[in-house]
């Protein structure tokens, strides 16, 4: 058996002690894990410390498996270490490492200690394909981690912990949005529709039946209302379409009617739109000063942001985030797109002319960070990349991240034929929205062109 030996340093602007915090907090491992190659905890005992252990499903290609880990040792802001009991490796022991570099810096250092199995043969058919694959994934954690810490640390006016209550925490961006903030040191308390996990501060609510306890509200900082009935998803008949408004209308109108009526409301309430607000409005550049459009879509978004006007005249700050095409290959269009593409079969939607308001998942997180933290930003505000591309941009960068050919191309008529006025609304349609309120505010994005967005979240 033979060991290799990968390591991975990296120095940040911040004190060694927040840096092994975050670390060390529920939510690291979710955080860290690269999208397009995603870990599942299937059960956890501790944290970091001596002792504890964790049981994960990874996948190798289309193909899960199960990893078992645990920590052995453990020197607060200078090390924790954790090594494979079971899992594909004959031997993998990984060393989390921190010094300090002055008061306000820091490095922190991934070092793998492991051996393949079936050596000799294992290092030489799969040894160079698991170095890349290592490099791939650190270079993306060890950017998440300093573009985490360093935008959490910016903002000295967030006291920690804040205590937050989210709704729609099981989408994409709730799988998001609570490993952030609970890296950051924070507390996520969710509401759900089932019988709920009181230890891991789940709380009953049911929109239909206008069931919400008020008192989950106490001690509550901010609420990020997410829910809302799947829209690009299958064609849109009468029921679907009810739906689609009435899980967005009744959820709202039930949290801002509740807070509203509060002796002490939290101080505010951020809730999900969308940009198909604005409807189909070709190349015209579109701000959070523009009128709804006059699309189905429009009028969802419209009715959603109105049903929480009731908070708004309490003098609750509430925001609307209009966000755009958000990209992560763990959901959402990025994610269906990645086979076809992937499989050199990917192309363009009818002309390709068609404008597409994209904003990479990392940079959602970011912007809701900064609505939440910054006490002045209220009403509509649009969550997209300052760089909105056509449809056939869109395309041929993917092509090109991904290396493949994308020259395909989806008449619209078989777009019509096969969604119907879900197609047109959703692939058919152009809107270019710019994000003017973010952009004033002083949000920095982290990856504000598509092929710098696209190879961190793919990895390339």
């Amino acid at each position: 058996m033979k060991t290799e030996t990968f390591i991975k340093k990296t120095r940040i602007n911040a004190p060694v002690e927040e840096v092994f915090k975050w670390h060390s907090r529920p939510g690291a491992l979710e955080r860290l894990s690269p999208p397009w190659d995603p870990i599942r905890v299937i059960e956890r005992k501790g944290g970091i410390e001596s002792g504890a252990r964790a049981v994960l499903e990874m996948k190798a290609g289309p193909f899960p498996y199960k990893w078992t880990a645990e920590h052995t040792d453990y020197e607060e802001n200078r090390l924790f270490r954790d090594r494979q009991v079971k899992g594909p490796f004959s031997n993998w022991v990984h060393t989390h490492s921190f010094e300090p570099d002055g008061p306000e810096s820091s490095f922190f250092e991934d070092r793998i200690d492991y051996a393949l199995p079936f050596y000799p043969f294992g290092n030489l058919i799969g040894g160079p394909s698991v170095k890349a694959k290592l490099a791939r994934i650190f270079k993306y954690r060890h950017a998440t981690t300093v573009q985490d810490i360093i935008l959490q640390l910016s903002r000295k006016d967030i006291r920690r912990p804040m205590k937050i209550l989210m709704t729609g925490t099981s989408g994409l961006l709730g799988s998001a949005l609570i490993p952030f903030f609970t890296t950051g040191g924070h507390i996520v308390h969710t509401l759900v529709r089932r019988t709920p996990l009181l230890e891991k501060g789940e709380a009953f609510w049911d929109p239909e039946k206008k069931r919400l306890d008020p008192s989950v509200f106490d001690g509550v900082d901010a609420v990020i209302h997410l829910a809302g009935e799947h829209i690009g998803e299958g064609r849109w008949t009468d029921e679907k379409k009810r739906r689609i408004i009435e899980s967005r209308t009744k959820g709202t109108s039930l949290i801002a009617d509740t807070i509203s009526k509060l002796s002490s409301p939290p101080p505010v309430l951020i809730c999900a739109s969308a940009i198909g607000f604005y409807g189909n409005r070709g190349d015209n550049s579109l701000t959070e000063d523009d009128l709804p459009g006059d699309d189905f879509i429009s009028k969802v978004c419209n009715e959603w942001e109105k049903s929480a006007q009731v908070a708004v005249n309490a003098g609750i700050r509430v925001a609307f985030m209009r966000i755009g095409i958000a990209l992560s290959p763990a959901g959402g269009a990025l994610s269906r797109l990645l086979l076809p593409f992937r499989a050199g079969l990917g192309g363009k939607i009818a002309s390709g002319a068609q404008f597409m308001s994209w904003i990479g998942i990392d940079d959602v997180v970011g912007a809701f960070f900064h609505v939440l933290a910054d006490n002045k930003i209220a009403g509509p505000v649009n969550v997209v990349s300052p760089n909105p591309v056509t449809n056939l941009e869109f395309t041929k960068t993917l092509g090109r991240v991904l290396s493949r050919p994308a020259v395909f191309s989806i008449p619209a008529a078989a777009i019509n034929l096969a969604f119907g006025e879900m197609g047109r609304e959703v692939l058919l349609s152009s809107t270019r929205v710019m994000p003017e309120k973010l952009l004033e505010t002083g949000y920095r994005f982290r990856n504000p062109d598509l092929s710098g967005a696209l190879s961190h979240l793919l990895g390339k």
